[in-house]
């Protein structure tokens, strides 16, 4: 691979004369001033002071914002102001927005290369960034004058910001994760870039079948408008192979020569991410696959059309779509180029800006902090490795150590099923040079473990990197485990199981001092501040604090619990919680035509359908109570406490039984909502083509979120976060950030229920072994399982494989767990019907949520893992 500047260190200072050379260079493009003799930086070109005076700083008047947004309107989207709608406003105020975004980003990027501290860099398959305007406007403290800016041209905020389309560059919680890293890496003011690949379609739109509740995959182009928040960076362009072959040379070194094969070109785009309260603006580099030759035209007058643009359509498939379905043997080698192209573009990119700095290659680790997000990055291991060796002439052994202080791994399931593996026919036939290094670093691994464990054979086969079998695969969990300086989970019981569960034998040989925890956070700017305005001016009223204080320090919420007794402030709370639910309610309205109670209590579980989760325990604990209503008296259902239950999330297209269940949600929706009996007391909705910004809506109206994955299972959650943190008391199981969400807010104000972790592996042998029918062991949940196979909600039996999850195995122990969660959600009524200290449990839920921010998490991660420290650009 090369990239468009190719200069070379090998291990030692560069001498004068090089680094005069590079000095050069590097002004040329761009990456540091020329300096003089003296080492003084020059004004590169033309009158210093005629320059100086003509650039612009950030627009915080009312009156330049609006000639900002005007100009954008006649020059940049060429339109009249008597032929612009709603989202030609959008596009104008986001390209003003940005405008102010670039004049930070570029004193962010020239603050820290003047610098020159140590760097981390977070790589992430997704980014999940929801809409950025409002985010931009809030975190560059300009929203007012922007919405009086507008107002003025004759268009409100509220129907400009919800024309922006959320960026298809992820899909769940792990995304979500990167882009709250992100955006308190830039608020903490830390020196942090983000890499990811620049998808052209999501993973998918999904859409719910008229005829029988199905989901639905369309495609989701979200670039068919011009994004005005990524900045093309034409001049940022590297050359990723695959395929070919791989020759070694014979001098002992262990390099190799890789050559043949296709030559694919990535190019970089730029996404502005600003910290808030700050001028520091950090950057996500954003990569998109082109062909190196492109269209070959002696093909084309040949009358080969379609070999004409083969080559195009190769390389630009690299970047097409987020997760390819991986069930076919061209989704898996797709999804494996994806992961090479995006880490080798991503390692040419850091080392080019390493080299920039005349720093000896021995030294990148001092420089350099690599996060893996997960084991979808870990190629970059190899291929810093293949870069340091082949490219560099660093001697195996030295390379190795610059890559083990390198790397850091986040782990992110307690699945062992859920960890990445490779066949080693693909690797061989794709990246045929890295396959070469992976199996010397086996070799040399295993020498060392037999070395610390003699004649233990199943401990070597255990650690192996590579699992036998037909075909033999590449585990890359244990490749991240093994080249990595420290191994993180991201809850406090995720991070005991993965030490206990996953990577026992690494612990033994590493120390426990590799393994350690990060718990999760969120970003109070989006899930607090922006998604509830009313909840966070309450908040800085309360605590007679200005906003940017609490909101940089989320431990000051604490401040409330002085006032959780105060009658003014429960009656505030519950009417900003009462109008949250009210602009849900119409939300609903508007999308099927359903009134909605906004004084019955709001359920809510959104996350990705997976069995692990529990959806399905949530729909049949709904089934339950909606049999229970039917047969009751009308005085008896009286006495009831109203609920509106709320589904929301997607499943993955080849994911039958995830499937299923959203088909049963719509289904039973279908049916409760249109029974006069019980509706008014019991209603149900499924919200397809869930997003950051339907999360925004429905997670400040949430009374109750639903955290019921199996013990064990949850790494951590998020959502957890979000609902608490507006003041959604959860109802969960003792698993991931649920149990230290209750550490801080009290056991009394949360409501947990089913088994323990330790007691799952137990129930699920018992399952195996000696099962017992679910007629015998749970008779309510029998009943509600007959109740689907009758058809009472349509399906003619096409239910049968779902609720068989439940009758034979039963692997997520949902007939274990039924009727403690039956018991929960009764105490969840019951508490409900004293909403006085039902609100009070609410404000000390918020009260407590100062551990989940994720400046908090940011900062464990800077100081105790990669050893970067804070820089403020000088305002």
């Amino acid at each position: 691979m090369s990239g468009t500047i190719n200069t070379s260190t090998i291990g030692r200072p560069p001498s004068a004369a090089q680094r005069k050379a590079r000095r050069h260079v590097r002004s040329l493009t761009g990456d540091f001033p020329e300096v003089d003799d003296r080492g003084e930086e020059k004004w590169p070109r033309g009158d210093q002071k005629t320059w100086t005076s003509s650039m612009r700083n950030v627009f915080t008047e009312t009156s330049d914002v609006t000639k900002s947004i005007v100009n954008h309107v006649q020059t940049s989207l060429a339109r009249a102001p008597y032929n612009l709608d709603d989202f030609g406003a959008y596009q104008a105020a986001a390209l003003a927005t940005r405008d102010n975004l670039i004049v930070n980003w570029n004193e962010t990027q020239i603050h820290f290369t003047r610098k020159q501290p140590k760097r981390a860099y977070y790589l992430s398959l997704e980014f999940l960034m929801g809409r950025t305007l409002s985010n931009a406007l809030l975190n560059l403290g300009i929203q007012p004058q922007t919405e009086q800016s507008l107002s003025s041209l004759g268009f409100s905020i509220e129907d400009v910001l919800v024309q922006e389309r959320d960026a298809a560059l992820g899909n769940g919680g792990l995304g979500r994760l990167a882009a709250c890293y992100l955006d308190s890496s830039a608020t903490q003011e830390l020196p942090v870039w983000g890499y990811g690949l620049r998808y052209k379609y999501g993973i998918f739109m999904q859409l719910i079948k008229e005829e029988d509740g199905s989901q639905l995959e369309a495609p989701d182009p979200w670039l068919e408008h011009q994004n005005p928040w990524e900045l093309p960076r034409l001049d940022v362009v590297y050359e990723v192979r695959f395929y070919g072959s791989s020759e070694r040379l014979n001098d002992g070194s262990g390099r190799a020569v890789w050559s043949g094969g296709q030559e694919v070109l990535a190019v970089a785009y730029d996404v502005m991410i600003p910290g808030y309260g700050t001028r520091n603006t950090n950057n996500l580099r954003l990569w998109e696959s082109k062909p190196k030759r492109g269209f070959d035209l002696q093909s084309f007058n040949a009358g080969d059309y379609e070999h004409a643009v083969e080559a195009s359509n190769s390389a630009a498939a690299i970047t097409s779509v987020l997760y390819p379905n991986d069930h076919t043997t061209f989704g898996k080698e797709l999804r494996l180029k994806q992961q090479y192209f995006w880490t080798a573009a991503s390692l040419a990119d850091m080392m080019r800006r390493f080299k920039n700095m005349d720093k000896p290659i021995n030294e990148f680790a001092e420089y350099n902090a690599i996060q893996l997000n997960d084991t979808h990055p870990t190629l970059a291991i190899v291929e810093l490795m293949r870069m340091l060796v082949d490219e560099e002439d660093v001697p195996w052994s030295q390379a190795w150590t610059i890559v083990t202080n390198t790397f850091f791994f986040t782990n992110h399931t307690v699945l062992p099923e859920a960890l990445e593996k490779w066949p080693v026919p693909l690797m061989q036939h794709l990246l045929p040079r890295h396959l070469q290094i992976i199996f010397d670093i086996v070799r040399r691994f295993f020498l060392s473990v037999e070395k610390k464990f003699p004649g233990d054979v199943a401990r070597l086969a255990r650690m192996s990197l590579i699992e036998e079998g037909f075909p033999q695969q590449i585990r890359m969990a244990n490749l991240a485990v093994v080249a990595s300086r420290k191994v993180n989970g991201v809850a406090e019981l995720h991070s005991e199981l993965v030490r206990k569960n996953l990577f026992p034998d690494f612990v033994e040989f590493f120390g426990k001092s590799k393994f350690s925890n990060v718990t999760n956070g969120v970003t109070p700017r989006r899930w607090l501040d922006q998604c509830n305005p009313a909840l966070s001016q309450l908040i800085t009223d309360t605590l007679k604090l200005p906003r940017d204080v609490w909101l940089k320090d989320l431990y000051k919420l604490e401040g409330l619990l002085q006032h959780v007794d105060d009658p003014k402030l429960q009656k505030s709370w519950a009417a900003v919680k009462r109008q949250n639910k009210e602009r849900l309610a119409h939300f609903v309205e508007q999308m099927f035509g359903l009134k909605v109670d906004a004084s019955a209590m709001f359920d809510v579980q959104i996350k990705r359908l997976h069995e692990y989760k529990r959806q399905t325990l949530n729909i049949l604990g709904v089934i339950y109570r909606y049999l229970l209503l039917k047969n009751m008296t009308p005085e008896e259902r009286k006495k009831v406490n109203k609920k509106v239950v709320f589904f929301a999330g997607k499943a993955a297209p080849g994911y039958y039984v995830a499937k299923l269940t959203i088909r049963l949600i719509v289904n039973v929706s279908r049916v409760i909502n249109a029974d006069p009996d019980t509706n008014q007391y019991l209603s149900l909705f499924f919200l397809p083509d869930y997003s950051v910004s339907l999360a925004e809506v429905l997670i400040p109206a949430a009374d109750i979120s639903q955290q019921i994955s199996t013990a064990g299972t949850e790494a951590s959650g998020t959502s957890n976060m979000k609902f608490c943190l507006s003041g959604g008391l959860l109802l969960g199981t003792v698993d991931g950030a649920n149990i230290e969400i209750a550490e801080e807010v009290g056991e009394d104000n949360v409501f947990f229920f089913g088994h323990l972790t330790p007691d799952v592996d137990k129930l699920r042998y018992e399952h195996t072994y000696h099962p017992v029918p679910v007629e015998q062991k749970c008779p309510e949940l029998a009943k509600v399982l007959d109740a689907v196979s009758s058809n009472i909600f349509g399906g003619n039996g096409v239910y049968e494989p779902l609720l068989n999850t439940v009758r034979q195995g039963d692997y997520y122990i949902l007939t274990d767990d039924f009727d403690s969660y039956i018991r929960a959600v009764e105490m969840v009524d019951e508490a409900y019907q004293d909403q006085t200290e039902w609100i009070k449990k609410s404000i000390r839920t918020t009260a407590k949520m100062g551990k989940f921010s994720s400046d908090r998490a940011i900062q464990d991660y800077a100081q105790e893992y990669w050893n970067i420290e804070s820089s403020r650009v000088s305002e």
